[in-house]
Parts: C-alpha cells; structure tokens; sequence
C-alpha cells in the first residue's frame, strides 16, 4: 500500500507513545544519532532549526541525517566534525487502510471507528527547535552550512541555520 500525503500528519496531536500497549509498530530507520569525531570539542557550533510546528517522520530524520553525514564525510574527513541529530520519532503515526479494488465496498466499513493500524513513527517538533547540531573548525563553515542545506531540503518545514562560536552568535 502507498504512503499517505503528508498533509494527513502535519498538525500536531496529542503524542500516542505507549509502545508497550501497541502491537506491531515499525522500528525507527534513524541508525544513528551522534557522528564524527566524539572525543573533540570544536570551536564552531551550527544549529539547524525549525521555524514551523511540524512532525518529521522517521525516514525524513534518517534521509537528512544521510544527506549531512555523507557530505561531511566527503569534504571534511572523519575526525574533522560532530554530527548530532538531537530529536527521536517517539509519536506514533496511525493511519485507516482502505480496500481498494472490485467488491471492496462489501468487505470495507468505511471510516466507521476508524483508529488505524501503527504505520511508523514521528518526532514532533516546536518552531524553533534544533533538529542537528555540528561542531567543525572555523575553516570549513563554508562546508558546514552546505552540508545542513542538504539536510534541510530533506524536510518538511522551513529551516534556518544558526552558527554559535563560544558564547557569541552570528546569524
């Protein structure tokens, strides 16, 4: 069955969390949360924020964290940058399959105590709110910033990038 336009999760609504009391909901495709270079603390910081209230579906977060980590792996070298995706999909997405076909009006009940089956998951995200944050080196801010553009065009909501050095903030 296709997936759904993604207008039918843009709104947010109370958060449905309770894994333990839900059979089968799809694992996260996020792999993983923190790349690069862990040990080292580097002086440039770059946020990637979101300006509209939105939810991001897990396979979103796991495309732009792909998009940013390879760019960065390719310009910046392994040990030159930390990557932190800073949100997880905990919200359940639900959603009312329908039979579709000849005599489908027979077996189906239309939207009739319509629930839904767990479809996959989402992290609900605030305007405003960091989605990535990246430490690199004053030389490459350049890269940084493309490397977060790729991973902007990755969602659904408009972004902005913040660069923090030290205590100081340049927009």
């Amino acid at each position: 069955m296709t997936r759904k336009p993604g207008s039918m999760y843009r709104r947010h609504e109370r958060p449905y969390t309770r894994r333990r009391y839900m059979g089968g909901v799809p694992g996260s495709k996020v792999v993983h949360y923190d790349m690069g270079n862990l040990q080292e603390d580097f002086p440039l910081e770059l946020s990637l924020v979101i300006r509209e209230p939105c939810q991001i579906r897990h396979t979103a977060l796991e495309a732009a964290r792909v998009a940013a980590n390879r760019f960065l792996l390719k310009q910046l070298g392994r040990t030159n940058f930390r990557l932190k995706l800073r949100v997880y999909p905990h919200h359940v997405i639900r959603e009312n399959k329908q039979a579709t076909g000849a005599g489908a009006d027979r077996v189906s009940s239309g939207m009739r105590r319509a629930f839904g089956k767990a479809v996959g998951t989402a992290a609900q995200l605030d305007a405003g709110q960091k989605l990535f944050t990246l430490g690199v080196p004053p030389q490459y801010l350049n890269d940084a910033k493309v490397a977060l553009t790729r991973a902007g065009h990755k969602l659904p909501s408009p972004i902005q990038i913040i660069v923090e050095s030290g205590q100081e903030l340049i927009r």
